[in-house]
């Protein structure tokens, strides 16, 4: 069942250096390509990058929260044609989750990582960056990368008792769901 995929699925940032199979790639693909969007008008892209040195290069996107990727045997750069559809960040949302559940289902590790809105220096912004990097057209927006592998760590499944069932109302705000 998904519930059990989410309750397991981690942030996993440390990977083994093995590269990712063919069937596994495929799978992962296959997941981004069913991911659901808005009128559908699948605005979404998305560039697989297995070159190492093109991800050590994307592992510096921007100054914090992107350097584990350079250990990371895949990455997928996800992003959305902005002309195609005004809910493209939603929806390219989606396609990542897709990613990270589908990666989860396989036993892989995977860490959803932020680009859209993030600098990678004084002068340019991540989104830049990683558009000249890649030669992205500029009517594609990157929203994230999904950095995905072999976990070389091990972290435990989330209980019930850790989840924060007091954001969540009935009826109206303030009003407990119990």
């Amino acid at each position: 069942m998904i519930i059990e995929l989410e309750r397991k699925r981690r942030s996993i940032r440390r990977y083994k250096d093995k590269q990712i199979e063919t069937e596994e790639l495929n799978s992962l693909v296959e997941a981004a390509l069913l991911s659901p969007t808005s009128r559908a008008h699948y605005p979404w892209e998305f560039v697989v990058v297995d070159d190492k040195s093109l991800i050590k290069k994307l592992a510096v996107a921007k100054p914090a929260g992107a350097a584990f990727l350079a250990g990371a045997p895949l990455a997928i750069v996800v992003c959305a044609d902005v002309e195609k559809s005004d809910v493209w960040i939603e929806d390219a949302a989606i396609a990542s989750t897709m990613l990270l559940l589908e990666a989860e289902s396989l036993e892989l590790g995977a860490c959803w990582i932020q680009i859209r809105n993030r600098p990678h220096d004084d002068e340019i912004s991540a989104e830049d960056y990683i558009r000249g990097m890649l030669g992205l057209p500029d009517k594609i927006a990157v929203l994230s990368i999904i950095a995905i592998g072999y976990p070389d760590e091990n972290k435990p499944a989330r209980s019930k008792d850790e989840l924060l069932y007091d954001r969540v109302h009935k009826n109206s705000y303030g009003t407990p769901l119990d």
